[in-house]
Parts: C-alpha cells; structure tokens; sequence
C-alpha cells in the first residue's frame, strides 16, 4: 500500500546519491566518471526521473564508497512502517 505523504521510490533514492555525492564532494561529472554511468543519466537519476537498474545502482554504490544495503537503510530511501 502506498503513502501518500512519501515522494515514490525514484525520488528517494535520487535525493539519497544527491546527499551522498555532496558529502563525498564529488560533481555529478566525477561521479559518472567513477560509476562508468553518463553524467545526464546521474542527473536523472538525482531529479528522480529515472529507474535505476540494479547493475546501475550497485555501480553508483560502489563509486561512492558506501554499501548498498548502508545506501538504503542511512538515507532516507527505505520507508518505515
């Protein structure tokens, strides 16, 4: 069941790698580079435009230093019941 009051799942997760790339001050451009993704899809994907694979999710994890599952759990993404 949905929540209204919760933006959806795309949104979430892009204000996640948003928080985490500026913690880390790394420019959407450095990111992409680390990542191997284009810097417009990480804009995207911040913007909450787009639906991130999982091969695209553990890449962007992986180039900022940071578990997946910490990715989750840290930054808002996963919803409380």
């Amino acid at each position: 069941m949905k929540q209204e009051s919760q933006p959806d799942i795309k949104k979430r997760f892009g204000k996640a790698i948003r928080r985490r790339r500026r913690e880390l001050d790394l420019s959407q451009e450095k990111l992409a580079e680390i990542a191997e993704i284009h810097r417009t899809y990480i804009s995207s994907i911040e913007r909450g435009e787009r639906n991130p694979s999982l091969e695209n999710i553990e890449k962007l994890a992986k180039a900022l230093d940071i578990s997946i599952a910490d990715l989750f759990a840290n930054y808002g993404i996963e919803v409380k019941e």
